[in-house]
């Protein structure tokens, strides 16, 4: 990975003041901050940048009574629900799996909502912590929390999409901004299960796009000899309006077989227009360890066609730094994650934020030269 001048991280769990949390008062359980993590990244009018964390918070002792706990949005509120022991595994702290369903369900240890925390116009230092405009469950079909926020400034608006939880679906929801900061509640956008809706910083013959990435437990093998990995991928879809998306009939990035660092893969930073074409920064899945090695790597697409890639590194522009998360290692429970969510103008450079071991915001400047097709 190369060495950028600047790369730190700008905000950790124990910044998050919790008694100004939406589930504050609500629970007869202490909770904590698992993770202030994975944030979006825009600028504001007036030149501050903000990112829109999300915070996952957590129950200090989830297991209790001989059941795990989770803990769920209900008519305007936040309840524990109670699964017995012998029914369930508990073997990540993060989560349960739910024995004797047919299928894999999972239960969550922690509900996520969103904290808007603006920074200095570089990005590298907190200006302010917006607790009054937080992004928190107002439905049953976010009623186990609202994950990985991904803004994107289109004209005068700023779209954010995010990822719902709940028992009824894992949708994509999409919220609208006319200052960047506060954010309207638009509806569902994608009913099936997608965690990286990304939407292009700009039009395309007067049509909004967006990248996406549908999961699924079966995938259909290339033919032999085929330089395409099967696995999740990050497709393309397009709308008139941003809440109406279609599926584009080309595929956009795959994994590549050539290398196992990618064998997974999922949208990153929206898609922002350079001189050659839309700059896309995602992630890479190396199989290994608990979740896997989360690298960033970037392409180049077509400014007029999406669907055309131009050029794809297959080395990592960003990797997890242990360096960077010394101070705070003994909050660490995954290694090797960094998961790039937002990038911003510069000027010669990109401010590129992203989550560091689903932990902490991390900040890096890089060289707009890195992307120039030279």
């Amino acid at each position: 990975m190369p060495d950028y001048a600047v790369d730190r991280l700008v905000l950790v769990p124990d910044d998050v003041d919790l008694s100004r949390s939406p589930l504050a008062g609500q629970l007869d359980a202490e909770t904590y901050v698992l993770g202030a993590f994975n944030p979006a990244l825009t600028r504001l009018p007036g030149g501050n940048l903000v990112m829109f964390v999300r915070v996952a918070e957590a129950l200090r002792q989830p297991v209790r009574d001989r059941h795990v706990h989770a803990i769920r949005w209900h008519d305007g509120g936040y309840v524990l629900d109670a699964w017995p022991l012998d029914r369930v595994d508990t073997v990540d702290p993060r989560q349960f799996v739910v024995h004797g369903q047919g299928w894999k369900v999972l239960g969550l240890t922690s509900l996520s909502w969103i904290l808007p925390v603006e920074l200095t116009a570089d990005g590298l230092e907190v200006v302010a912590f917006h607790y009054d405009k937080a992004i928190a469950p107002q439905g049953s079909w976010q009623c186990y929390g609202i994950e990985d926020p991904r803004v994107s400034r289109v004209g005068e608006r700023w779209l954010m999409t995010t990822c719902s939880v709940s028992p009824e679906r894992h949708s994509t929801t999409l919220y609208s901004s006319d200052n960047g900061l506060d954010f309207t509640f638009e509806g569902i956008v994608l009913d099936h299960q997608n965690k990286d809706m990304l939407i292009f910083e700009g039009l395309i013959d007067g049509q909004y796009w967006a990248q996406t990435r549908p999961l699924g437990d079966l995938y259909f093998a290339y033919p032999p000899g085929s330089e395409w990995r099967a696995g999740p991928s990050i497709n393309l879809a397009t709308s008139p309006d941003s809440l109406h998306w279609k599926p584009h009939l080309q595929p956009g990035l795959r994994p590549h077989a050539a290398t196992i660092a990618t064998a997974r893969m999922g949208g990153g930073a929206p898609p922002v227009l350079t001189p050659d074409g839309w700059l896309t920064l995602w992630h890479g899945v190396e199989p290994g360890g608990d979740v896997g090695i989360y690298r960033t790597y970037w392409s180049l697409l077509d400014r007029d066609d999406p669907a055309r890639v131009i050029r794809s590194e297959h080395a990592p522009l960003l990797e997890a730094n242990p360096a960077l998360t010394v101070p705070i290692d003994h909050q660490i429970y995954l290694r090797d994650v960094v998961f790039t969510t937002g990038i911003a103008d510069g000027g010669d450079h990109y401010v590129v934020a992203s989550g560091e071991a689903d932990l902490a915001c991390r900040i890096t400047h890089i060289p707009k030269s890195t992307f120039a097709m030279g």
